[in-house]
């Protein structure tokens, strides 16, 4: 079957990407849009100009929703209950599993990722640049066959592979699904069962992350209650913008492919910074041990990539620690804060059932996000 490419170079880039820093909301509006009324205007910002179907925030105590779930039916956005593709919030969930057989002992940091990929062989890639997106792999993303299911890790690895390597391993920092992709298929080489077994077993039942869960192959639908996405499917581009709510998640993998809700998501956040999935140290470790990523692509000044996890500075102070995810049709940005003026801990998830691919509109995403960790009530 003939591979279909996107034919928007910018949807091709930030399919499965990292969402930018949330204080980009100041940059752009000259001063931070605090508390609770805050996140609700960003939001409705984001329906009114935006043009953006529907849009959620959601603190653990508190759910925001703007605009609706489905086009034509009148039918109010879902709430902090409705399923959502997380897309690269995948990836601090995955990072956190290779952390955990990192504290047992299974698997060391330095070590190669050849020792358990022979497709890597003669390659120096070593677990920790995959962690960090400082291997160099090229994205595979670009290059897979949207039409197909049931694709192999192997055969996206090959694609990856296939291409010339963007820099030596160490010596750059660049954004790249291939990372994870490789991280899944160590996972599965050093525990011997399918990463996604494996990050059940340890991470998604423990904390009793019911409504979440990872597509089965050739799985298109979502499970459950949910809002519809819209954008260009990258199937179909010249379509133009259609319902993109059926996409092959299973594909998606270590990566980028759990579908979550914005209650599981926020539990898992408030677990990983609480010491409840590793060690004090190990945590210590994905958010110290970072690049900075500042003015690379989306991310402003100051941002900084750890293990599976950003870092920005907050409008209020204080540091927020988490990731996000871009796919043909949505946004989402999620994590955890503490430290700022007021004391506050605060746990946020904001999404869009468009992807917020404007500046101006990512602005607005993260200012809900900035907005609601920088309010003593939320």
């Amino acid at each position: 079957m003939m591979r279909r490419r996107l034919t928007t170079a910018v949807l091709l880039a930030a399919t499965l990407a990292t969402v930018t820093a949330v204080p980009a909301a100041a940059a752009a509006s000259g001063a931070p849009d605090e508390g609770q009324d805050g996140v609700q205007r960003q939001l409705d910002l984001l329906v009114e100009r935006d043009g953006m179907p529907g849009a959620l925030a959601f603190t653990g105590s508190t759910t925001y929703t703007a605009g609706t779930a489905e086009l034509g039916s009148g039918q109010p956005m879902t709430g902090a209950e409705g399923r959502v593709r997380i897309a690269s919030n995948t990836k601090s969930f995955t990072a956190t599993a290779v952390m955990r057989l990192v504290t047992e002992g299974r698997l060391r940091l330095d070590e190669t990722a050849a020792r358990h990929v022979p497709q890597l062989a003669g390659s120096p890639v070593t677990v920790r640049q995959l962690l960090m997106q400082t291997s160099g792999l090229p994205d595979y993303v670009g290059l897979m066959d949207w039409t197909a299911t049931g694709s192999t890790p192997e055969e996206h690895l090959a694609l990856s592979l296939a291409q010339e390597q963007v820099f030596e391993p160490g010596t750059d920092w660049g954004y790249s699904n291939t990372n994870y992709l490789v991280l899944g298929m160590i996972i599965n080489r050093v525990t011997g069962e399918d990463f996604r077994t494996y990050i059940e077993e340890t991470i998604l039942r423990p904390l009793d992350l019911d409504d979440t869960y990872w597509p089965e192959a050739g799985e298109l639908a979502l499970r459950g209650p949910h809002a519809h996405n819209y954008g260009i499917n990258p199937a179909d581009p010249e379509a133009g913008v259609t319902d993109v709510t059926e996409l092959p998640g299973y594909e998606f993998g270590a990566a980028g492919g759990l579908v979550s809700t914005p209650g599981d998501l926020n539990t898992f956040w408030n677990a990983l910074f609480g010491g409840e999935l590793l060690p004090r140290w190990a945590v210590w470790l994905m958010t110290h041990d970072t690049t900075d990523v500042g003015n690379r692509g989306l991310y402003p000044a100051g941002s900084r990539y750890g293990y599976g996890l950003t870092g920005h500075e907050l409008s209020c102070g204080g540091m927020y620690w988490g990731h996000g995810g871009d796919l043909p049709g949505g946004s989402v940005v999620g994590g955890h804060a503490s430290g700022h003026a007021s004391g506050h801990r605060g746990t946020v998830t904001v999404y869009t059932t468009t992807q917020a691919t404007e500046e101006a509109t990512r602005a607005r995403l993260n200012g809900a996000a900035d907005a609601a960790l920088c309010s003593t009530d939320g």
